[in-house]
């Protein structure tokens, strides 16, 4: 009982540091276009990749318990399919899909996580929707089936950016099944892309599963090894990586029978093998007990990209201040000197020579004020401008890259930098920069040790533990219990 209130209120404690600290900063100034607390507030998700025919449909069958998604060995499905559970379906009532909405309610419901996806276009909502399941496997998670990736399509055939998808769902998702076959093990285009650019950029190497599907297809162990050994290579060549990944080889029992394979001496080598179908099942089930891990990179991470944000722009409102002040003075004392000018020229000439002193040095205040009013209007614009147009183009000075991990920081918010200060002209208050500078710098720093500390004070915590849920709690958390929660129990 602990031990779920202790997980409840640091996963709500979490996402309100997320949405009443970060994501007021993150939006005033153009870091995120939508809460940042959108993408982490809906129940863990699984996002399943793979070849058409890799078996991904035939996959999220089983796990369901029934079949929810059509299977063939050609292309089947082209829309990318949420399917979530149905609580308001009776617990005895047989499995099946008991509700289905399309895109634009997917879109457009603050419920689901998928407003971000707005901007791929009204081509990709008509290729998106939901499907409600009252299966036991969805109580604490949601799975997103996707489009098989193929060889030859593109972005004009599928009228969206298919690898941007993924990886805005990439990003979303607690776990990643990437499911391979036999008869293309890695080799199609945008498999390559997303195992090499994609994935890599919007989500963690840990969250990532590969599979090797339709082993039984193998015609001998042979055959088998050389396909695994195909995939390896491909795998160590896309991704880069010197350790070959864990690669799980499983396949349907029930379709190797339905097909008569299952009798045929020649897979008789499947005897010797493990099918690792119930330990990928296992596997995709853990996806809820990685959410607290998940969300506390999700701060961690956008902490430090939003520090990172931040310091530009207090560097460069420093920079362009400073400018400004420099330009300031130097039209202040043109201008004084043309005031003292022009009062030398009064008294000078015989025509202005006679006049009441107060007349000519009033004369030439003014005449020194219009100057410096003219140079603050006209000169002090046209310069900042060509200075902000310098630093655009210089923006990398703005901040130390000492390290490959502030390069990697660099290189996410320096294109939203480049924007913010390109519309505000530097025109922002330095001083709030510096207090939410401040306020997200000890979240990142002193907040996500403290959140580390919690996780690791939670695995250690059996089913039964009774210790006080509030002990471990972070200095940002209030000892408060969820909502409905009866402490004395």
């Amino acid at each position: 009982m602990y031990r779920e209130n202790y997980i409840t209120a640091l996963r709500t404690e979490l996402l309100e540091i997320v949405s009443e600290q970060l994501t007021p900063v993150a939006m005033r100034y153009g870091y995120s276009e939508v809460p940042l607390e959108t993408n982490i507030k809906w129940r863990p998700q699984v996002l399943v990749l793979g070849n058409y025919s890799s078996g991904k449909s035939t996959l999220i069958n089983e796990f369901l318990g029934v079949e929810i998604q059509g299977t063939g060995q050609a292309p089947t499905d082209d829309s990318f399919t949420i399917i979530t559970f149905d609580e308001n379906e009776p617990a005895d009532s047989p499995i099946q899909v008991t509700d289905q909405r399309d895109g634009k309610f997917l879109l457009n419901d603050p419920e689901y996580p998928f407003e971000t996806l707005k901007r791929h276009g009204l081509r990709f909502a008509s290729h998106f929707k939901l499907k409600k399941v009252n299966s036991p496997f969805l109580k604490n998670l949601a799975i997103i089936d996707t489009p098989g990736m193929l060889d030859s399509i593109t972005e004009r055939d599928r009228g969206y950016n298919y690898q941007d998808v993924i990886g805005d769902l990439a990003q979303i998702a607690d776990l990643v099944l990437v499911l391979f076959d036999p008869h293309k093990a890695g080799t199609v285009r945008e498999a390559h892309t997303s195992l090499r650019d994609t994935l890599p950029a919007k989500t963690f190497e840990d969250r990532v599963l590969y599979v090797l599907n339709r082993i039984d297809e193998c015609a001998s162990m042979t055959d088998l090894l050389r396909v695994y050994g195909t995939l390896c290579w491909n795998l160590s060549q896309i991704t880069g990586r010197k350790d070959i990944p864990m690669i799980h080889l499983t396949y349907s029992t029930a379709a190797a029978q339905k097909s008569g394979r299952s009798d045929d001496p020649q897979t008789g080598y499947l005897q010797y093998l493990e099918n690792q179908r119930e330990e990928l099942k296992k596997a995709v089930l853990q996806a809820p007990c990685h959410r607290l891990d998940n969300l506390a990179s999700f701060v961690e991470t956008h902490g430090e990209r939003l520090c990172h944000f931040l310091e530009g722009m207090i560097s460069f409102r420093k920079k362009i201040r400073q400018f400004r002040a420099k330009s300031f003075f130097s039209a202040l004392a043109g201008s004084l000197v043309g005031g003292a000018a022009a009062w030398v020229a009064l008294i000078s000439f015989t025509p202005f020579g006679g006049l009441d002193p107060v007349l000519q040095i009033t004369g030439a205040g003014l005449l020194s004020t219009l100057l410096l009013i003219g140079w603050l209007a006209v000169v002090q614009k046209y310069l900042s401008a060509r200075f902000l147009k310098r630093w655009l183009r210089q923006l990398d000075l703005l901040t130390p890259l000492p390290n490959q991990t502030r390069r990697d920081s660099w290189a996410s918010i320096r294109d939203l930098l480049y924007v913010n200060l390109k519309n505000s002209g530097g025109n922002y208050s330095l001083t709030q920069v510096v207090g939410e500078y401040a306020m997200v710098k000890e979240i990142h720093d002193k907040g996500s040790r403290e959140i580390r500390e919690a996780l690791k004070e939670l695995n250690g915590m059996t089913l039964d533990d009774d210790t006080d849920p509030n002990a471990a709690f972070p200095y940002w958390a209030a000892p408060a219990t969820p909502p409905g929660t009866d402490i004395e129990d």
